[in-house]
């Protein structure tokens, strides 16, 4: 079977994952959201419908399942690193839920075809733009998150999480970490109408993102090289008021 005949299945399942992705909200809701703290802001920046993405700063294991449970009006699916798949009990959440896998440090065509086309079908995705947890700050991104979104002409919302880092210790101490996720302001990469974008453009399309993702991050400390946002600039931007 093609990649693409692949991903047009994977795309065609999603109705018939609803049920399941019902059961696993309502678990997270009930289980891991009660050990912990969580303070949400601008869930009225993700729109009703639509392809979207939530473009979020990734700072623990925790992060995809504080975005799958904090949004109840949408499903969140996201792009989850292959190797979550080698456990058992990460492969079982992978399968239940109906995320979709990205092989990180090589080009992964399906991980891309995959992002475009449940973008295509109206899908909320999340996607991390640096490929990796960043405990430290913001760090240069790739320009996939870019390339997707201009291909799929989906609405991003940039999504800060603030808190998260540390929490397995502070379970272990029995303490409830204090977690901040804010659903900053959504925008759409202004594209002119061209088809094809060249390198140069969608690295400035990134970087103009990862400013509004910084200012989405409620602890400063997090903006990494991004902490300046008075150089935050719009130039491919277009913000949608919902």
């Amino acid at each position: 079977m093609s990649a693409l005949a692949s991903v047009q299945q994977y795309v065609a399942r999603q109705p018939r994952l609803a049920w399941r992705r019902h059961v696993m909200r309502w678990l997270i809701r009930q289980i891991p959201f009660r050990m912990i703290r969580l303070t949400v802001s601008g869930l009225e920046n993700i729109p009703a419908s639509g392809p979207t993405i939530l473009m979020i700063n990734h700072t623990s294991a925790l992060d995809p399942g504080l975005c799958m449970g904090a949004v109840t009006h949408r499903f969140v699916i996201p792009m989850t690193k292959v190797e979550n798949t080698y456990h058992p009990v990460g492969r079982l959440a992978v399968w239940w839920w109906g995320s979709y896998t990205v092989t990180r440090g090589e080009p992964d065509r399906k991980a891309l075809l995959n992002s475009i086309e449940l973008l295509k079908s109206g899908q909320l995705i999340l996607i991390a733009p640096e490929g990796t947890r960043q405990q430290n700050g913001l760090a240069q991104p790739k320009d996939g998150l870019a390339y997707i979104a201009t291909k799929a002409d989906a609405v991003i919302v940039p999504t800060g999480i603030s808190g998260a880092v540390g929490w397995k210790e502070k379970w272990k101490r029995l303490q409830r970490p204090d977690i901040r996720l804010n659903f900053g302001r959504a925008f759409k990469f202004n594209t002119n109408g061209q088809q094809r974008i060249p390198r140069e453009v969608l690295t400035a399309m990134t970087e103009e993102a990862m400013y509004q993702l910084a200012l989405a991050i409620a602890d400063p400390n997090l903006r990494g090289i991004y902490s300046d946002v008075s150089k935050a600039t719009a130039r491919y931007l277009t913000f949608i008021e919902q």
